[in-house]
């Protein structure tokens, strides 16, 4: 399908709500303005960039350090994670799909007026070669007063295969120090930063340094309590039994992060990550979703 901007205006373009323009790199973005919001959504990796309800302050936090090329990660957003999440060795780090482009199939407004996105993604040549199993992958994105996110998985080939997939969302905040996340009291976590240890959290998580924790065995909703912007932000689930929180603090340095930035993200990954692993046979699906709103 083509996918030049005059063409996707053209089929796809919603008049007071939904318009293509030129990304950064010559990449198409959608860019959704409506009475309920504003967003941005790269069709590169299929990816959210921002996402700001009406009389809100910006939910989705992207780095001013962040690089958009052809076949490089953004730093920032809602990546998709899939077929992997984590680490592979010889493999792209958290799959391969966020640094492709993916074809818009759909877009529309659903009756309460929300713009509704559906991109897709299937297997090829490239993908076979990393991977090589059939496959039809989709995002739905809703996008209105919530954001609504739903990774659709279909095995379209003639042997099952095992995933692993996040929906891997950085969230702006005002000050990391006055952050928590509420939701996980109880639940056992693997942390990343101690080797993979296995502990226990005891009331909210908060953070005084690099945390980096895959929750097991949670199918809860997590709420974000942003005391610098005094707000509260919910992500709820379908379809997943783990939960990643994860900050780099001042230990981490990237390329792709300005110095400092730490301070005002964090990353609430709704997943199916390390144990939590889902195998579909031929003809399967699942799906993976999460809806954030802001209180």
């Amino acid at each position: 399908m083509n996918q030049n901007i005059d063409t996707l205006n053209a089929r796809f373009g919603l008049p007071g709500a939904l318009h293509f323009v030129q990304g950064r790199a010559g990449l198409p973005e959608a860019d959704i303005q409506s009475p309920q919001t504003s967003a941005r959504v790269a069709l590169h990796g299929a990816q959210v960039l921002a996402w700001q309800p009406a009389g809100a302050q910006p939910v989705i936090w992207v780095s001013k350090a962040a690089v958009f090329e052809p076949g490089l990660p953004v730093r920032g957003g809602v990546p998709v994670c899939w077929p992997w999440f984590g680490a592979r060795e010889g493999m792209p780090m958290h799959g391969f799909v966020r640094t492709r482009l993916w074809q818009l199939r759909d877009a529309s407004l659903d009756a309460a007026g929300q713009v509704v996105l559906r991109l897709g993604l299937q297997d090829d040549a490239d993908t076979r070669a990393l991977w090589d199993f059939a496959f039809d992958l989709e995002l739905v994105l809703t996008i209105g007063a919530n954001l609504t996110l739903a990774l659709i998985s279909r095995n379209t080939g003639d042997l099952p295969f095992t995933i692993t997939d996040a929906l891997h969302t950085y969230f702006c905040v005002g000050d990391i120090h006055q952050t928590k996340v509420e939701g996980l009291d109880g639940c056992d976590y693997l942390d990343k930063v101690q080797n993979f240890a296995r502990a226990r959290q005891s009331g909210a998580v908060e953070f005084g340094g690099e945390t980096d924790r895959i929750y097991v065995d949670t199918t809860a909703d997590c709420v974000i309590d942003d005391q610098g912007q005094q707000r509260r932000i919910q992500v709820s689930k379908t379809g997943s039994s783990s939960t990643v929180v994860w900050n780099p603090w001042r230990e981490k340095t990237f390329a792709d992060m300005a110095a400092g930035e730490y301070q005002q993200m964090l990353c609430v990954e709704t997943c199916n990550a390390g144990p939590d692993q889902i195998t579909l046979a031929p003809g399967r699906s699942h799906a993976l979703s999460a809806t954030v709103s802001v209180r």
